[in-house]
């Protein structure tokens, strides 16, 4: 089987599920949608090319981070090891999905903002993370605890203070 390592951008098409496997591991999956673009030079306009769908599967840390974080309808990046996987449907019809088993996964924040909450070395167990606030409407000022700014950080703001 030929397997390779890829980001995908896209978008998160249905809610994310977390299942227990009977060896006690936690697995969740969701669909993504990424889709291509391409300029028409002859009227100038952008079109749609075609859109690639794929399984995303996210192990160990990884499921509380994603389950904790992002919905449907999020625009995320996911990288990780895909493959082809065949198999026939209810009809008896052979079919082919494509699989992540992803190592990273995270918002596009080109298209959202996100409030990053990191987790400490004692939170890193097995056990499923506690639901944590997400900005999933895009907007910053939901993303911002009340005391934070709201106003675009100028270069000098976002600068370390010097040492």
């Amino acid at each position: 089987m030929y397997e390779a390592n890829a980001t995908v951008i896209g978008t998160i098409v249905n809610h994310p599920v977390r299942r227990d496997l009977s060896n006690g591991e936690q697995v969740l999956t969701f669909r993504m949608a990424s889709n291509s673009r391409r300029l028409d030079h002859t009227t100038g306009e952008w079109v749609d090319n075609g859109t690639l769908f794929l399984t995303v599967s996210c192990w160990r840390r990884l499921v509380a981070g994603v389950e904790a974080s992002l919905r449907r309808g999020d625009p995320v990046l996911a990288y990780g090891q895909l493959r082809s996987r065949e198999y026939r449907g209810k009809d008896g019809m052979a079919r082919r999905d494509l699989e992540m088993r992803a190592t990273a996964v995270g918002p596009d924040l080109a298209r959202c903002t996100a409030q990053v909450t990191r987790w400490s070395a004692e939170r890193w167990t097995d056990e499923p993370a506690p639901a944590l606030p997400v900005a999933a409407s895009g907007v910053l000022s939901d993303a911002l605890p009340p005391e934070q700014p709201s106003h675009p950080v100028t270069q000098d703001e976002a600068l370390p203070a010097p040492v």
